[in-house]
């Protein structure tokens, strides 16, 4: 008598009598509509965050006091105001919608991004800086919280991974582009470095006027899908969540003190730490080491970043493939590490600019799967909030390493001990995403909390 084979149970075992033709065509229209958009808006917050580290090449020349640990301090008091304000931000938008808040948030950034053109004083600087964290705060946590409302478990790597290369995107976009804006130097009786924030700030107002018409906040607010596709994306999405093993019942200030998140927390903090040193401090390693003009430092940067984004749809799509997250980002944060090692170590200038190119290509890599992880561990405005934390803590990292790299290379008169530094704390966080790859899919550390 032959046997019968079950499948297996689980938000992303295959789904038995679903019409794949309908769930094909839901999930592809889902794609098309959502994803661009979000990306898109993802490249303006990355850019406008980010900016700053290519006028820099310029803004000391007017700027005397802009001193390394000055501009070390003010790219990252950043982080402060924005880890401050993250979870707020996101139990804001799971109860007002993602529609209305998100569009808040960019209207607000994008009008603190031009008026860094005004700058003129370290306490212009840091205040600025400062508040445009402040207004920057939840949005990314907060789309990848929205992802989870859209995209099943089986399919949501593949689309943080489309949605966050916007961030190499933004570089292999936005630097060259800020290389050229730095030739305008002198127009209209006005610097370089002060029309590259009016003109890369100005389009995250602009689209955050147009949030407002194109996304809705859940699938049964979307025109766009037939009634069928509503209620098959609806049904599968609730079908997810009663599968998961996680303590999804959890409340939002309750799931704050579960120790998983924590424990999630700290490798994406020393994940961030590598992030934002390369993102702030990569133009002038380049500049110092190749000799190069604005443009040059711009367009080298902007292919590392154009690397590092298929890394990371590579990664995420093998990672939805095999189902696999904690080994994906664990292997992907090492070449980061391996990267800063020899862009700290290696003699020959060229040579450590091509050692330099791995660390974006690890900590892009790093993150579509890393970020699937929190997901897997709570749902709803729980969900919210525990994504918030783990960007929140994160984003810590965001002010220490730019810092810190800035204080280092003051004291010793290079970056090469910062960067062994950085090498180090990475790999930590490779041991630390295996161990939270295996807990997470052993549910060890979830009780059993409705």
């Amino acid at each position: 008598m032959p046997s019968t084979t079950r499948a297996p149970a689980g938000p992303d075992a295959p789904v038995e009598r679903e019409d794949l033709a309908l769930a094909r065509a839901t999930m592809r229209r889902v794609s098309s509509r959502l994803v661009p958009f979000l990306f898109v808006l993802y490249v303006c917050n990355f850019l406008d965050r980010t900016n700053v580290g290519m006028a820099k090449l310029q803004m000391g020349r007017d700027l005397p006091w802009l001193s390394d640990s000055a501009y070390g301090l003010g790219v990252g008091i950043f982080f402060l105001g924005y880890a401050l304000l993250e979870v707020p931000s996101n139990l804001i938008l799971a109860r007002v919608g993602a529609r209305r808040w998100i569009a808040r948030i960019m209207i607000s950034w994008g009008l603190v991004a031009v008026a860094m053109a005004l700058v003129r004083t370290p306490l212009q600087f840091y205040a600025l800086r400062l508040l445009l964290g402040v207004t920057e705060a939840g949005f990314f946590p907060g789309v990848i919280y929205y992802l989870t409302q859209w995209f099943p478990g089986r399919e949501r790597a593949r689309a943080m991974a489309l949605f966050m290369t916007a961030i190499p995107i933004s570089a292999a976009i936005g630097n060259p582009l800020s290389g050229w804006l730095l030739g305008l130097d002198g127009w209209m009786g006005h610097a370089g470095w002060q029309w590259l924030f009016v003109i890369e700030g100005l389009p995250s107002v602009l689209l955050g006027i147009a949030v407002f018409r194109l996304l809705p906040d859940r699938p049964a607010d979307a025109r766009w899908l037939t009634p069928a596709q509503r209620a098959w994306l609806t049904a599968r999405l609730e079908r997810d969540g009663d599968a998961a093993a996680a303590p999804h019942g959890l409340p939002p200030l309750r799931a704050l003190a579960h120790p998983v998140l924590w424990l999630a927390s700290l490798p994406y903090f020393l994940a961030m730490l590598s992030s934002f040193s390369y993102a702030f401090w990569a133009p002038t390693v380049v500049r110092d080491a190749l000799g190069a003009g604005n443009l040059e430092v711009g367009l080298i940067t902007g292919a590392m970043s154009a690397l590092a984004a298929l890394t990371m749809l590579a990664v995420g799509t093998h990672s939805d493939r095999t189902g696999e997250r904690g080994r994906h980002a664990a292997a992907c944060i090492a070449v980061a590490a391996l990267g800063w090692v020899g862009a700290g170590l290696l003699p020959h200038p060229v040579a450590r600019v091509f050692a330099l190119a791995l660390v974006p290509v690890g900590i892009y890599g790093f993150q579509p799967p890393f970020w699937c992880l929190p997901a897997m561990l709570l749902r709803g405005s729980a969900a919210a909030a525990g994504i918030a934390l783990v960007n929140a803590v994160g984003s810590i990292g965001g002010f220490v390493g730019p810092y810190a790299v800035g204080l280092l290379k003051e004291a010793t008169g290079g970056t090469g001990g910062a960067f062994v530094a950085l090498a180090a704390l990475a790999s930590v966080a490779a041991m630390l995403c295996l161990v939270l790859g295996r807990w997470a899919v052993s549910g060890r550390f979830a009780p059993e909390v409705r």
